[in-house]
C-alpha cells in the first residue's frame, strides 16, 4: 500500500498540486493563530494529538469495504503533507521577476524562499544565491525527502509519522512568518526538528553525494555521521553544495533552477530505492 500510495500522491502533486490548497499548513493555519504561550511541552502536546487522530481513523476504516476507504485516506493524508505548492508558486514568481531584472519582486520572493534561515544582510551577489540555491534545496527536504521518509519506515502506521511531521513544519514555518525568534525558540519546535531530521538528512546526504563530487562528499558525510551539535540544514546544504561546486553562482534566473534541478534528481533516486526495497519485500 505504501509504495501503491505514495505513486499516486507523488503524480497528482507534479501535475495538479498548485497553491495551498492541498496542504496541510493551510488548514493548520486557523489552530495557530490561537496560539499565544510557546513551550516545548505545548509543542510536543500539540504534535500528539493530530497523531492520535490519525492512528483513530486508521483503526476505523481497517478493514471497512476491502480496505478502500483506507487507501484513500492514506492517498489524502500524503497529499496533504508531501509537497510544497504554495512554495513552488513563491519559487515560480521569483524565476519570473529575476528574469525580468524586477530587482523589488524577486528579492520579496526570495525572502519566502528563505523564510526558515533567511540571508545574511551583508552577503555579495555570489552568497546570495548559493544560500538561495541552500533554501530551495531545504525546502525540498523538508517537503519531499523527510515526508517521504517518515512515509515509509512507518510501515502501516505511516500516515501517522507522516502527519506528525507535516505538524512540525507547519508550525515552525508559522512561528517563523508571524512571531519572534525567541518566541520560536521557547516553543522547542527547532529543537525537535534537529533530532527529528537527523536520520533523513544523513541518508539524503549520501544521495547528493554520489550525485556530485563524491571524493570530497563523502568524507564530510562520514564526518556527519558523528557531528551531533551542527544544524541539519548546514549538514545537508554542505553536502549538496559538493555537487553544485562546478556550476556558476552569478545568475539569478540559472543558480536556483540548477539547484531544484538537482533537488529533483535526489528524490528520483529517493523514490526508485523505496520502490526497489519494496518489489524486493523489504518494506511493506
Amino acid at each position: 500500500m505504501t509504495l501503491f500510495s505514495l505513486l499516486l500522491v507523488l503524480g497528482w502533486e507534479r501535475i495538479f498540486k498548485m497553491g495551498e490548497h492541498w496542504q496541510l499548513d493551510h488548514y493548520l493555519a486557523a489552530l495557530f493563530r490561537g496560539r499565544q504561550r510557546f513551550s516545548l511541552l505545548r509543542t510536543l502536546l500539540m504534535t500528539v494529538v493530530a497523531m492520535a487522530i490519525i492512528v483513530v481513523c486508521l483503526l476505523g476504516l481497517k478493514g471497512l469495504f476491502f480496505g478502500v476507504p483506507q487507501l484513500l485516506f492514506w492517498i489524502a493524508v500524503g497529499l496533504l503533507c508531501i509537497g510544497a505548492g504554495s512554495v513552488r508558486l513563491h519559487y515560480h514568481a521569483y524565476l519570473k521577476a529575476a528574469s525580468r531584472n524586477d530587482t523589488r519582486a524577486h528579492n520579496a520572493m526570495a525572502e519566502e524562499l528563505t523564510l526558515i534561515h533567511g540571508i545574511p544582510n551583508d552577503c555579495d551577489e555570489r552568497e546570495y544565491l548559493r544560500e538561495l540555491q541552500n533554501a530551495l534545496l531545504w525546502i525540498n527536504f523538508r517537503y519531499y525527502l523527510a515526508p517521504l521518509f517518515w512515509f515509509v519506515v512507518g510501515g502501516p502506521w505511516g500516515p501517522v509519522l507522516l502527519v506528525g511531521y507535516a505538524f512540525l513544519r507547519a508550525w515552525q514555518s508559522w512561528l517563523a512568518r508571524h512571531h519572534s525568534p525567541l518566541e520560536r525558540s521557547q516553543s522547542g519546535v527547532d529543537a525537535i526538528l534537529h533530532v527529528v531530521d537527523w536520520l533523513p538528512v544523513r541518508l539524503a546526504g549520501v544521495a547528493y553525494a554520489l550525485l556530485g563530487h563524491g571524493e570530497r562528499a563523502l568524507p564530510a558525510w562520514f564526518a556527519s555521521l558523528t557531528d551531533r551539535h551542527t544544524s541539519q540544514y548546514q549538514v545537508l546544504t554542505r553536502l549538496a553544495q559538493f555537487s553544485l561546486s562546478r556550476d556558476p553562482h552569478n545568475d539569478k534566473v540559472e543558480t536556483p533552477r540548477v539547484a531544484v534541478s538537482l533537488a529533483k534528481k535526489v528524490s528520483l533516486v529517493v523514490v526508485v530505492v523505496v520502490a526497489l526495497l519494496t518489489i524486493y519485500g523489504t518494506l511493506v
